[in-house]
């Protein structure tokens, strides 16, 4: 048996058909959809209604990139839940999924890192299966996290939305798939994204609720500039490992969270606008959910055709970061069909290793300066817009 990969053979998504908009927010806290719109990128964000549950959102993701994959729920040997919003502390929803789908087979198991859980997921499912240990690996990011937001923080619950997003992972001798990937985290940033109260170390009880800590509690500021210091860092080092160059990459598909960080991303790493694949203004921040929702849609509206270098880059609570290279379709029969050239000589390597070393240091000095600049930032935006509406 030759070198294993996996490929992506299966995608779907679920997001509720309740929609609550930036006005609908502006009539419960002390807001309006230009201030939500200019900070964020957001115009609207799915809801779940009172019998759906983080379960139910998952198990019609995972039959619907079952479908795709065209096959049984009962040849999948794995099934890795990403979320921070399961249905109970115990049992694990990754279990009750399993059951639901019919995957008797499967082994089953929940993921908690933030945002970037459905990353860290699949990296970890392209392990299982590049070893040889599996075959098939269902990987879902979902998050019913509107049951966690506190409805009367203007700064927190404009940003949030429910939904879920599967892909099915097959091994395959065919170099394509997985490429590479990073993955990271940074314990000193916990509470700067935090649910303080309800678990072993405060559990529930009257003075939790009077302090409202059963509720998400973020530090915007510090997400802010942690988010803009890792993710442009995070998705040069997963291409470089994954053998590919920033310009091999077809389209990035990034955690959805705040839009002004995507263009400070874009910027740091010179990644043109149009190869970001960008939802946020529909879906808000679906944590763990984001990124497969939008790899789903960015499938069905054609922006990924076989041979497709994808780049996949998040952030989350932690602090976590993970970035991921891959190769979409089912693949070619060599190494150098992936890569469209020789396997690298010692002076290329060099070469690269240079410029990546100089793009890095371009973006580890933009990060020092974004807090300073981001006023500038802002202010540039609003010429823009005046520039455009008075044409």
């Amino acid at each position: 048996m030759g070198q294993r990969f996996s490929r992506i053979s299966g995608w779907g998504r679920y997001a509720p058909a309740q929609i609550l908009t930036n006005d609908d927010i502006a009539e419960i806290v002390d807001t309006s959809d230009e201030w939500i719109t200019s900070r964020t990128g957001i115009r609207e964000r799915r809801i779940a209604e009172p019998h759906e549950t983080t379960l139910t959102m998952a198990q019609t993701a995972s039959e619907r990139a079952l479908a795709v994959a065209g096959i049984p729920a009962d040849n999948l040997d794995l099934i890795i839940v990403a979320t921070s919003s399961p249905d109970y502390l115990l049992p694990p929803v990754s279990s009750m999924l399993q059951h639901a789908l019919g995957a008797s087979r499967a082994a089953a198991f929940e993921l908690r890192a933030g945002c970037t859980g459905f990353l860290y997921g699949l990296s970890t499912a392209h392990q299982f299966l590049a070893t040889g240990t599996y075959r098939r690996a269902l990987v879902v990011g979902v998050e019913l996290i509107s049951r966690a937001v506190d409805w009367q923080d203007r700064n927190t619950c404009v940003l949030f939305g429910d939904g879920a997003g599967a892909v099915v992972l097959e091994a395959t001798e065919r170099p394509t798939g997985v490429l590479g990937f990073v993955l990271g985290s940074d314990g000193a940033g916990a509470e700067a994204l935090i649910v303080p109260g309800g678990g072993s170390r405060q559990p529930l009880s009257s003075t939790v609720l009077a302090e409202r800590g059963q509720f998400i509690h973020m530090d915007g500021q510090a997400v802010f500039k942690f988010a803009v210091r890792t993710m442009g860092r995070a998705l040069l080092e997963a291409v470089e490992c994954s053998g590919l160059q920033l310009d091999d990459i077809d389209l990035f598909v990034p955690h959805q969270a705040n839009q002004r960080i995507l263009e400070l991303a874009a910027r740091q790493c010179g990644i043109p606008w149009e190869k970001m694949y960008v939802n946020i203004a529909r879906y808000g921040n679906t944590s763990a959910a984001s990124i497969p929702i939008a790899l789903s849609e960015a499938v069905e509206e054609g922006r990924l055709q076989e041979g497709n270098h994808i780049a996949m880059v998040s952030f989350g609570a932690g602090l976590t970061w993970g970035a991921l290279a891959l190769r979409w379709g089912e693949g070619p029969a060599t190494t150098e069909e992936v890569f469209g050239r020789q396997p690298l000589h010692l002076p290329q390597r060099v070469l690269r290793s240079a410029r990546t070393s100089v793009q890095k240091v371009r973006i580890q000095t933009t990060s020092r300066l974004s807090p300073l600049l981001l006023p500038l930032y802002a202010m540039s935006r609003r010429v823009r817009k005046e520039e455009k509406t008075g044409e």
